[in-house]
């Protein structure tokens, strides 16, 4: 009997396991068939893809000028609010801002847009500081495969059937120019999905309109775009834009209003742009007509009179309201005489250098840039580094001819170690054309092994020296860099230069003999007997010489960057260089030279580099790199320092050096061999593992699979594997690790990006 009972327990939780669909399981409903509504819609849909492609790239380039006006509305705000980074200067008691500007846009295929504002008006002198992000709105090219930057699945992409749901809603016109609206519905949660509606033209496939919306964690947003008419030259290009956004966080909500409107100056098709003849003169890698230098915001214009003359649209009884009570302001503000509390001001001028981005303006000698010392930007964690802190400061200043020095301190910590980081990086392009400059840098660096000493250390016996008294785990690094770099044609670069380091022992070392104990002499005999005494174990008295409590180096350096088919633009005499469909390939070659600085040796050090970027269609990116190096002609002590494969201690954001970064290994194998082989591939996209799980996949933005390997004399090989998410506040990542074919760890990595999104 009770054998009867276990045998139908056993059966019954077998029966649950293996058939969810019956007793123990809720049977789930069969999905309805799609409605004609839908099948409509869908066929529909079919033919605007179809044609998408061809009018994302109908239109060359334009010029158009470009008027926008913004209103925000302060609904509900607390102290915490002045902690958002992008937020613009408040004025106590103004709930309601508004700004105007008016500038040109300039556009080239495939997806290059300037602006150069030319006039502002407004009632807060930083309103449109407050996210240059919302300009990515108003130049949308509704047929592209994504929104906003690759920021969002488009319903139009060749690949949105996966992705959305699509409804007729409605038929007007007549029966030879009817214009349907059709509706599109994410079929998961995501927030680079969108929700909305396309009014299609009949017959040409084109959009006359669209409206989407959407939402990350804190902004919520509907946008709404109108299109050219159909036959004009405008037809896929639009006319004007309305934004409304609404931002709520930590008890704050904020919701803004923008319209802007284009005016088309000049428009070049595809096929006028085909059949224009060559540029003479200039490179086809030369994009400098898609780009335009940015206006001195000092040198807008700001008069009413004269804005009032470029202004499109009137304005509205409520937005003259606005400027009216902005005025009244300024006249009470110039009336009152209090007087200045300067602890007041200096403390305010303090927080705002806590929480947000600040510029230092010096009159006649440049400008300084500083990040926010309270900044979440700023810190990471990592199973191999704990977590480390950093903080930079910027300073540049332009001279005629548009020479450029930019001096950028850094400062960090990291907290595992307890070692604190500053370095200076110093720039000056003396012949921007050729993007020739000299660099100074300046520093402390990671902590390191001897390796030589390390070597010699192995073939002496333990009983010749104390070893409680000797401390040869780390060396701390000063560094000194002077280099020169000159781009000799378009993608190849020379970097030449010299490297000098300081290296002292983190804790000194004492250097003491252990002598075997003498036994006690018994008769004058005794002491000519050999076989009494132990032998003192022989080692090279010349090593000695080796183990010193600092050491120096000084080396030349060389290296070579390839990179075909480079794409750049001139800003003035200024060349800068934007991206390439190739590989980029570099040797870097160091030579330390003996004798030029006191305690100083020789090695030599050589690495090769290859790494490569292929975009495999919108949002899908794959990233792979490849290199090697070795530490060669090594007659004195020398450390494994190499320049490629270097650990992290300080915070290293998403886009870290194309994925080419071990995260669980040990950092004392970066220096431990004289040569390595690494190889790095990395996989990035949406939607990759996550897409099913409908609660929480639509605060994921990015998913990355990674695959890292290294060679090594005694890691043949050490292997990571790892999966990583990008959210718009943090990234997160989980790694695994191999050596030598045996599972070692698992480790995770966690960065801040609030707000870097």
């Amino acid at each position: 009997m009770r054998q009867t009972v276990v045998y139908s327990i056993y059966t019954a939780l077998l029966l649950c396991l293996l058939w969810p669909a019956g007793l123990c399981a809720k049977k789930r409903p069969a999905p309805s068939p799609p409605d004609v509504q839908e099948l409509r819609a869908d066929s529909l849909m079919s033919r605007v893809r179809f044609f998408a492609p061809m009018y994302e790239e109908a239109v060359s380039a334009y010029k158009a000028d470009l008027y926008i006006k913004g209103r925000i509305h302060i609904l509900k705000q607390n102290f915490l609010l002045r902690f958002w980074p992008d937020i613009f200067r408040l004025h106590k008691g103004v709930r309601e801002y508004m700004m105007e500007t008016y500038g040109e846009l300039n556009y080239s295929a495939p997806d290059t847009y300037d602006q150069r504002v030319m006039a502002t008006m407004g009632t807060s002198s930083d309103f449109w500081e407050m996210d240059q992000r919302l300009l990515e709105y108003f130049h949308v090219n509704v047929y592209s495969g994504t929104l906003l930057n690759d920021k969002l699945i488009s319903p139009l992409a060749s690949n949105a059937p996966k992705y959305y749901r699509y409804r007729l809603d409605s038929v007007v016109g007549p029966p030879h120019d009817r214009t349907f609206k059709i509706r599109f519905i994410p079929r998961t949660k995501s927030f680079q999905l969108v929700e909305g509606y396309v009014l299609v033209s009949d017959n040409v496939w084109s959009l006359r309109e669209m409206q989407f919306s959407g939402r990350s964690e804190w902004f919520s947003f509907n946008v709404r775009l109108r299109m050219g008419e159909v036959g004009k030259d405008d037809e896929f290009l639009p006319l004007s834009c309305d934004l409304e956004g609404r931002f709520g966080l930590l008890g704050n909500k904020v919701a803004g209003n923008y319209t802007a409107m284009l005016d088309y100056k000049e428009i070049t098709s595809r096929s006028s742009a085909a059949a224009a003849p060559p540029r003479k003169g200039r490179s086809r890698y030369d994009l400098t007509e898609s780009y335009v230098l940015r206006c001195d915001t000092n040198a807008l214009v700001r008069d009413t009179a004269t804005f009032n003359a470029l202004r499109p649209l009137p304005l509205s009884e409520e937005e003259r309201a606005l400027y009216r009570e902005h005025y009244q302001r300024l006249d009470s503000v110039s009336q009152r005489k209090r007087p200045r509390r300067k602890s007041l001001e200096f403390w305010g001028e303090v927080g705002d250098m806590l929480i947000s981005d600040y510029t230092l303006r010096l009159n006649k000698i440049g400008s300084v840039r500083c990040s926010p010392l309270i900044n979440p930007l700023l810190v990471s964690y990592s199973g191999s580094n704990g977590f480390s802190y950093r903080q930079e400061f910027k300073y540049s200043r332009l001279f005629t001819g548009d020479k450029l020095l930019r001096i950028v301190p850094k400062i960090g910590y990291n907290f595992t170690r307890k070692e604190f980081y500053w370095s200076i990086d110093t720039d000056f392009g003396y012949l921007p054309e050729k993007r020739a400059a000299f660099h100074i840098n300046i520093g402390n660096g990671n902590r390191i092994y001897n390796s030589r000493i390390l070597e010699d250390l192995k073939a002496i016996p333990d009983s010749v020296f104390d070893f409680d008294q000797i401390h040869l785990d780390y060396f701390k690094d000063f560094y000194f860099r002077l280099r020169h770099t000159w781009e000799i044609v378009n993608g190849l670069t020379l970097d030449m230069g010299l490297s000098i380091h300081r290296r002292v022992e983190a804790e000194p070392s004492k250097f003491q003999f252990i002598y075997p104990e003498t036994p006690p002499v018994k008769s004058v005999s005794d002491t000519h007997n050999p076989a009494e005494f132990p032998v003192i174990p022989a080692f090279d008295p010349d090593l000695l010489n080796r183990f010193r409590h600092s050491y120096n180096s000084f080396a030349p350096r060389v290296a070579l960057e390839w990179t075909p088919g480079q794409y750049y633009y001139m800003d003035g005499k200024r060349k800068v260089n934007l991206y390439s469909h190739y590989p980029t390939v570099s040797v870097d070659w160091e030579r330390g030279i003996p004798g030029v600085l006191p305690n100083s040796g020789s090695y030599e050090r050589i690495e090769a580099d290859y790494q490569h970027k292929i975009v495999l269609r919108p949002m899908h990116t794959l990233y792979y790199r490849m290199g090697w190096g070795r530490f060669t002609k090594k007659s004195d002590v020398y450390f494994v320092d190499f320049a490629n494969l270097a650990r992290h201690n300080l915070p290293v954001g998403w886009n870290d050096e194309i994925g080419g970064v071990f995260q669980l290994l040990d950092g004392r194998w970066y220096n431990a061999s004289r040569e390595y082989v690494r190889a790095h591939v990395m996989y990035e996209a949406p939607f990759l593992i996550l897409p099913h799980l409908m609660k929480y996949t639509q605060y994921v933005l990015n998913e990355r699979i990674y695959f890292n390997a290294l060679a090594m004399p005694h890691l043949k090989p050490y292997i990571e594997a790892g999966y990583g998410i990008g959210t718009h506040v943090f990234d997160f990542g989980v790694f695994v690790s191999f050596a030598n074919w045996k599972y070692q760890e698992i480790g995770c990595k966690f960065t801040f990006e609030l707000f870097n999104r």
